[in-house]
């Protein structure tokens, strides 16, 4: 599996470059993952309904074609993009998320952060509190779209929408819950790509 370090990108370009790798890659593309951050920007899945977008102010509004509400991703927040071939693992979507699910769970305990996903409102929480976010796309049995966490970044555009579809849904991050022990962003990135390295099963 290929890990692409792409720094801080915008939304529209990446986006569309993901739809392209999905759409030209063959049955021996290597499987990749791109981890990056996003300038301030909401993003609203193929259900998404508008009300859940309360006061976006100059925040932009994507609609794209993940699954899944309205979410924000910015500065301080890892994004991980699963470009990953589910019928050549023998993985099926649900899979998917679980193994997602567990990699950002493990990630989190390495900091001591006891953290668990909630198979009927996907993501991540601790204490309640929504401290990562997934959303997928999967087309001819290739995924993607991904995964945010929230390390350390400004919190209050969530306050702007119903993350994820949720009235009065809490959000955190990793600053929030650990003050100024908050680990540095590279070290919690290269730890998500090693969990999710180590737990999405490779090709047959």
């Amino acid at each position: 599996m290929l890990c692409r370090r792409l720094g801080t990108v915008d939304f529209d370009s990446t986006f569309e470059a993901m739809k392209t790798f999905t759409a030209s890659r063959t049955p021996d593309t290597e499987d990749e993952i791109w981890l990056l951050q996003h300038p301030p920007v909401y993003t609203q899945g193929l259900s998404g309904k508008p009300e859940h977008v309360l006061d976006p102010g100059e925040v932009p509004i994507i609609q794209i074609d993940r699954g899944g509400q309205v979410t924000y991703h910015g500065p301080g927040q890892w994004v991980a993009y699963v470009l990953y071939d589910l019928r050549r693992a023998n993985v099926n979507v649900r899979q998917l998320v679980n193994l997602l699910e567990a990699a950002l769970v493990q990630v989190l305990g390495e900091w001591g952060i006891e953290a668990y996903g909630d198979p009927d409102a996907r993501g991540v929480y601790v204490d309640g509190c929504k401290i990562a976010a997934l959303g997928l796309k999967v087309s001819k049995g290739r995924s993607y779209h991904g995964l945010s966490l929230n390390v350390d970044l400004d919190l209050s555009p969530f306050s702007g929408i119903n993350p994820c579809g949720y009235e009065g849904l809490e959000v955190t991050s990793i600053a929030t819950l650990m003050g100024s022990d908050c680990p540095d962003m590279d070290d919690v990135g290269e730890a998500l790509l090693r969990h999710l390295e180590a737990l999405l099963p490779a090709a047959d």
